[in-house]
């Protein structure tokens, strides 16, 4: 596929480059991991099989073969040779095509794949790509107009669908559960009021890095610490009291003290808020963020996708 407009962001990813945070490496990926799976899942592709994900909209490609297409995740109407055609299901096209996605109405980010996967070499493991180390992908950064997308020539694949009751509705207010951490203790009770018992409010700095948040000030007695290493949806506080919720592209170390860590199912739909959204924040044990964790993979498991027939 070429591609003929790149839209605001377009990236190639695939689950994310694991193992090499020795390196310094992150692990970029995608940022909803469920509507990445979904598309994969629908397409009949293995797991982890590369797409595009495509921030806010505006992407345009051509297609020069026969192959089958889904876009999940944020609403961004999808259109094949200008016909409307529903997200969330599975579409052929042939040579000659093209497919436009417009700009989301509701959510940040969708993702395309192609039947297979697009054929993207490696690089550190992954075709996951991430702009601030400009590793992944096809150079490093976001595709841009000229850029051609190999991938194989499949017919025949199912039209499957999810349910609409099915899919995730993106909204634009959040509750993130939160783990808390060892460092909560340096944030006075206060603090921790203002933060789980506050609205915070999505920054416009906002990025594959880290969602900032504006909101209360959130004051800690220590100013840093000696850097160590950063997990995903670890919640960082600077020194001006406003918090960031790291994600995929985040440093693999760091020395500002953390409040908690979000759990993963809520960081997916964090990153479908557009900024100005609000976000409240509430604090959950160990055991409960394992127990919603393993609830999410029962039901995504048991949702059973449909065919649409001719």
């Amino acid at each position: 596929m070429t591609v003929l407009q790149p839209g605001m962001l377009s990236l190639l990813q695939d689950s994310g480059r694991r193992g090499q945070h020795r390196l310094g490496l992150t692990t970029g990926g995608p940022l909803d991991s469920e509507a990445f799976h979904y598309c994969n899942r629908l397409l009949q592709n293995p797991a982890g099989s590369t797409a595009i994900e495509v921030s806010v909209g505006g992407l345009q490609i051509l297609a020069s073969t026969e192959t089958s297409i889904c876009v999940t995740g944020a609403d961004m109407p999808l259109t094949i040779n200008g016909e409307n055609r529903p997200l969330w299901e599975v579409h052929p096209v042939s040579g000659g095509d093209i497919v436009r996605l417009g700009f989301a109405r509701a959510g940040c980010r969708a993702y395309l794949g192609v039947a297979q996967g697009f054929d993207i070499a490696p690089c550190f493991g992954s075709t996951a790509t991430v702009v601030r180390e400009r590793i992944g992908g096809l150079r490093g950064e976001g595709l841009q107009a000229g850029d051609v997308l190999p991938c194989a020539r499949v017919t025949g694949r199912k039209r499957l669908f999810l349910a609409a009751r099915d899919r995730p509705r993106y909204q634009h207010t959040l509750t993130v559960r939160v783990i808390p951490g060892y460092q909560q203790q340096h944030f006075s009770r206060l603090a921790q009021r203002r933060f789980f018992g506050g609205t915070f409010r999505v920054s416009e700095r906002s990025d594959r890095m880290g969602y900032r948040l504006e909101g209360p000030r959130v004051e800690c007695d220590i100013e840093g610490i000696l850097s160590e290493g950063i997990c995903h949806g670890a919640i960082q506080v600077p020194p001006d009291g406003q918090p960031i919720v790291l994600l995929n592209d985040r440093q693999t170390i760091g020395g500002y003290p953390k409040i908690g860590t979000a759990l993963s199912l809520d960081t997916a739909r964090l990153s479908q808020l557009a900024p100005g959204s609000s976000v409240h924040f509430a604090a959950v044990t160990p055991r409960t963020a394992q127990r919603a964790l393993a609830l999410a993979q029962r039901f995504s498991l048991q949702r059973t996708l449909q065919e649409r027939r001719p």
